[in-house]
Formats: C-alpha cells, sequence, structure tokens
C-alpha cells in the first residue's frame, strides 16, 4: 500500500496539495512536522502527526521534526481563541528536552538515507536580524493575504482580537520551510488541518524565492475521545 492511500485507508487526510501523491511516488521525500513546545510534554492530539511523521519514515521518506524554539517565544494563533502567555527561554528550553525525549522512541535517527532529524528552528530565528527579515521575507506577504488565513480571520471576529505577534508567526513558520528547504531539500510540510493557512504561506514563499512547488499535507485534528 502507498503512502497516501494508507494515510486515506486511516482516515487522516484533511488536504494535500495537488501533485503530492504523484511526488511521492517518484521519488524518496524529505518532510517534516513542527512540533510546540509551550509544555515540557506533547498531548494526546499529537500523536497523530508523531505516527503519520513515522509511518512517513517507514515507507522510505525522510523525516525531519522541528522544535519550535523559536517560533514558540512569540505563539501559533492556528487554533487558539485567545493570546497564549508567552515564556521565557528557560521555560522553553525545559520544554524542548522533554519533547526530544519523547520524540525519540518514534524515529529512527539511525537509518541511513533516511535517518530522521531533530531540529530546533531557534538556530536561524533567532539569529535573523529584523530589518533583513522583513525585507528578504515580509515583502512577499500583502496583509490581505494574510487576513484571509483562518487562522487570523478567526481571532480578528473574537473580542480577544490578534497581537502583532503572533500575526508575524505565519511569516516565521514559512520561514521555517524555506531554510528547511535549503538546507535538507525539504519538500513537505505536514501538520493538523489549523496549519494548512502557514502551511501554504511557505509553500508560496518557496515558490516566489526558488521557482519550485513546494507541497502541504494535512491531518483532522483530534477533538474528541
Amino acid at each position: 500500500m502507498k503512502l497516501l492511500e494508507e494515510f486515506r485507508w486511516r482516515g487522516i487526510v484533511q488536504d494535500a496539495s495537488e501533485g503530492l501523491e504523484e511526488l511521492l511516488e517518484r521519488e524518496r521525500v524529505t518532510g517534516y512536522i513542527g512540533f510546540d513546545p509551550s509544555a515540557a510534554s506533547l498531548h494526546v492530539g499529537s500523536l497523530l502527526p508523531i505516527m503519520a511523521l513515522a509511518r512517513f519514515q517507514r515507507h522510505g521518506h525522510r523525516p525531519i521534526a522541528i522544535v519550535g524554539g523559536g517560533t514558540g517565544m512569540i505563539g501559533d494563533p492556528s487554533g487558539k481563541s485567545e493570546e497564549r502567555q508567552l515564556l521565557s527561554k528557560e521555560q522553553i528550553e525545559e520544554n524542548l528536552a522533554g519533547l526530544r525525549r519523547q520524540l525519540e522512541p518514534f524515529l529512527d535517527f539511525e537509518a541511513g538515507e533516511n535517518a530522521a532529524l531533530m531540529v530546533n528552528n531557534a538556530d536561524w530565528l533567532g539569529a535573523i536580524p529584523l530589518m533583513e527579515f522583513l525585507r528578504d521575507t515580509g515583502k512577499y506577504f500583502t496583509v490581505n493575504y494574510m487576513l484571509g488565513k483562518e487562522s487570523v480571520k478567526r481571532r480578528l471576529d473574537s473580542q480577544e482580537g490578534i497581537s502583532f505577534t503572533e500575526f508575524s508567526y505565519m511569516l516565521l513558520q514559512a520561514y521555517d520551510f524555506l531554510v528547511l528547504h535549503d538546507r535538507y531539500g525539504c519538500k513537505l510540510q505536514m501538520g493538523g488541518s489549523d496549519q494548512w493557512g502557514n502551511i501554504t504561506a511557505g509553500m508560496d514563499l518557496i515558490g516566489k524565492l526558488r521557482r519550485v512547488q513546494a507541497h502541504g499535507l494535512v491531518f483532522p485534528l483530534v477533538t474528541s475521545a
């Protein structure tokens, strides 16, 4: 059974970019999922993307797990009804250590050509100057485009609204995808369905800057027992 066939059989394909199935059948693909370090332990909803990443590797592809030490300091508005409490660097580092311990049993980091990688986006986000980021990344996204994303629209319609900090999260996640594409040849980002807007932003950025097609795949959220 091919990878997307298995995912569909398991009922975990919410949406996928056009051409992804052909790409997965044609070559070994490097793909990633990001994990939020807002706590020292993953929750039950994380099990679905973790197992998707593990099965992705079992089908011969190369998985990357990002622990968001950089984006975790900003906060993702996707699926959130209100602003999250910002964590200190010390809290995030403690949480990252816990997430690494939980991810390692599921992924094979010694598998040769498709060995899993675990990276921390603070390694590049923490070093990029603001003016450079605005010039090289921000100019490729109109405010209209960002306002059209469901995660932003939902928060704008709420009483709490959305801060500029969380509004900028989409750009940071798009930049993550670009960095992984450049460093590791990553062509696919996966995640929960609430991440579709952030994932397509990264696909668009790679398309504009590198003139190649990147892909996205999202899973339904676990919302009940």
